[in-house]
């Protein structure tokens, strides 16, 4: 009896041999839970499963969950079963065990930990906007009639149905010029970019470019696939292409809609960022976070279309439905397709495959373009009440980038200039901001002007009005 048995719910008990069975059972239920294996709320196997796992007799399972019951470490309740019970005096090992949110993720909240009342950080969506019915009603048209082969493993480079959409609806609604064939879908774009740098790395690649304001993350995910990152400075116009040279092996762009800064890629620096390309055998990575969603002027088509000899797209669900749902996907040329779909089927062979017939369902029958629309209109509407509140309540905060996206630049007066405090101050009253020097290049001395990067997509409306009012009165001026 002194080996490990396995119950139903992967219940694991090492029971020491000798007299004292039930004995041995209690001390070995306490040490799961005392030790966090088993977590608060966990159910356990009934006494007769368990029993019946151990070589036990059915009363020793259960005289050994009566005491631990009458000790507090298990409840029973009638229909639930027994589980193991919440404790006061375990929290703080729990706490200690979680891991701590981390402060270079600008939209990240863990699991166990309260998210911020008041949430401007840019990056995420309004997740009340996910069109639950229509995808759900999308899911049950792809799964009647999904082969059951679908469900098995499948092409690393993701199912053709989504493929063959999404390469009509790219074409149509963002000029991107490419094939089904030339796609791969990738689990989020995070993974996009590790699959690409990596894809990068195999064929000789040694350093990337990318622009000095962006995600820490992006820059981290590259280093990580052992790609040089090198910093690429801004100004009004966009990333200074016209500073790449020969020793540069590919730059990530993000010219529709610079991250953070709001402005679009000039023509002047697309045309130079191609031309380098052509010139260097480069390759362009082009990030089309939320090439969706444009207000006041006509979308600025994908730079990819320039030249899809020598450019990826890149591009992702996370805006205009949700980044849970870890979606995204690359237009590569030929010359890297092998490549990154090998790097693709070593990630994590494929992505969740009902998730893409879901997409693909929803691209095609026009639900998807609702949904953009949808939002479009919400968002627009969110952006006007920002600027024209901060134009009432605080008119020395010069607002911009607000042309496109779902967040803006708001460039802080002389009295505001410490971005850093006035972050701090936000948090004090359950708001919470990234300032603009957060997505600058540690290597980057700017100069920048001190600014907040305010994610007005984010808040779900119940929250919004909050929001704008904690920003704003953090913003007026005294008096």
């Amino acid at each position: 009896m002194g080996s490990w048995a396995t119950a139903g719910s992967d219940l694991h008990l090492d029971l020491t041999p000798g007299p004292g069975v039930r004995a041995a059972l209690e001390r070995a239920l306490r040490e799961a839970v005392r030790s966090g294996r088993l977590a608060p709320g966990s159910r356990l196997p009934s006494s007769r499963a368990l029993s019946r796992d151990l070589g036990l007799a059915r009363n020793t399972v259960a005289d050994a969950y009566g005491q631990l019951v009458a000790e507090g470490w298990l409840t029973a309740r009638q229909g639930s079963g027994t589980r193991v019970a919440e404790r006061a005096d375990l929290a703080y090992g729990t706490a200690a065990r979680r891991r701590s949110p981390d402060p270079a993720d600008p939209f990240e909240t863990l699991p166990g930990h309260p998210a911020p009342p008041y949430d401007l950080r840019p990056g995420s969506p309004d997740l009340s906007l996910f069109p639950r019915a229509a995808w759900l009603a999308a899911a049950r048209r792809a799964l009647n009639r999904a082969s059951n082969h679908l469900l098995g493993y499948t092409d690393p480079q993701g199912l053709p149905e989504l493929r063959q959409a999404l390469a009509a609806y790219l074409a149509r609604t963002r000029g991107v010029r490419t094939d089904p064939g030339l796609l791969v879908v990738c689990t989020g774009y995070v993974q996009a970019v590790g699959v690409l740098g990596r894809a990068l790395r195999a064929l000789g690649g040694r350093r990337i470019a990318v622009e000095a304001l962006g995600f820490p993350d992006t820059r981290r995910g590259l280093r990580a696939t052992g790609l040089a990152v090198d910093r690429l400075p801004l100004d009004g116009r966009g990333a200074r292409t016209e500073l790449l040279g020969p020793g540069t092996d590919a730059v990530l762009l993000t010219p529709a809609h610079q991250f953070p800064a709001g402005v679009p890629l000039h023509p002047d620096r697309r045309t130079a960022a191609v031309a380098w390309a052509r010139a260097c055998g480069g390759v362009v990575v082009e990030d089309d976070y939320d090439g969706e969603f444009r207000y006041d002027r006509q979308p600025v088509g994908a730079l990819q279309g320039l030249d899809p000899d020598h450019a990826v797209y890149a591009g992702t669900a996370s805006k205009s439905l949700a980044p849970g749902l870890r979606l995204a996907w690359l237009a590569v040329p030929p010359r890297l397709l092998d490549a990154v779909v090998a790097q693709k089927r070593l990630a994590d062979h494929h992505s969740p495959v009902l998730d893409q017939l879901t997409l693909a369902e929803l691209i095609d029958s026009g639900g998807y373009d609702r949904q953009v629309r949808r939002a479009r209109l919400h968002y627009r509407r969110r952006r006007d009440r920002l600027t024209a509140a901060l134009a009432e309540r605080a008119p020395d905060v010069a607002v911009t980038g607000i042309a496109a996206g779902l967040h803006a630049v708001l460039e802080l007066p002389p009295r505001l200039a410490d971005e850093a405090a006035l972050a701090a101050r936000a948090a004090q009253s359950g708001l919470v901001l990234n300032t603009l020097g957060h997505f600058r290049d540690p290597a980057d001395p700017g100069p920048y002007p001190p600014a907040l990067v305010v994610g007005y997509g984010t808040p779900p409306d119940h929250a919004f009005t909050g929001a704008l009012d904690r920003l704003c009165g953090l913003l007026a001026p005294p008096g």
